[in-house]
């Protein structure tokens, strides 16, 4: 079994003890921190990448909405920076989503 999977088992059984019922102080405070730890840690990422970005917009005059929206088009050519703009987009996308989960209310 992987970290990652003993992780997701260790959760899943906090998750199935706090359904029924099953109520600590201790896990609460300690969920509390990682949560906070994660979006402290997503934001960091976010800001470097919107850093990148913003590099990429000045360079080319467009926000970096519309060059997504126009290199899926196929109107932005294949050169390499496009090709970068986009995974560095593609990536704070990924972070964006990420981080509204974390504060988004189940």
């Amino acid at each position: 079994m992987t970290a990652s999977s003993q992780t997701l088992t260790r959760i899943n059984s906090l998750a199935w003890l706090y359904q029924a019922g099953y109520q600590s102080h201790t896990v609460d405070a300690t969920i509390e921190k990682l949560v906070s730890m994660e979006h402290a840690s997503l934001q960091r990422e976010a800001e470097n990448l919107e850093e990148r970005l913003r590099t990429f917009e000045k360079l080319y005059g467009l926000s970096s909405i519309e060059f997504d929206r126009r290199f899926h088009a196929g109107e932005m050519g294949d050169e390499a920076d496009m090709f970068e703009w986009s995974a560095f987009y593609q990536m704070w996308s990924s972070v964006q989503e990420r981080l509204q989960t974390l504060v988004t209310e189940p």
